[in-house]
């Protein structure tokens, strides 16, 4: 199993070019209490996408269980089963 992004197991890691974006980093890392490695790597673009995972989570889509005999959903006037449920 793999660990949680922002653990001591698997860090929150980011390339950076400047001072600000480390700092940056470093402090809404630390307000959260994630664990963080921070690379200064000049010839190569910043990369903080670890972070911004963890500041923006993905939603999982939440699926409506639709019932045989309830109108289909495509607005076909139709019931489900008589329609997209086939």
């Amino acid at each position: 199993m793999v660990a949680k992004l922002g653990t001591t197991k698997r860090p929150i890691i980011a390339r950076v070019r400047t001072d600000e974006t480390a700092k940056y980093v470093a402090e809404t890392c630390a307000e959260h209490g994630w664990h963080y490695i921070i690379g200064f790597e000049m010839d190569k673009p910043e990369d903080i996408s670890d972070l911004e995972k963890m500041l923006n989570p993905v939603q999982p889509e939440v699926s409506v269980k639709i019932g045989r005999n309830e109108p289909c959903p495509c607005n076909s006037g139709k019931k489900y089963k008589k329609c997209c449920g086939l």
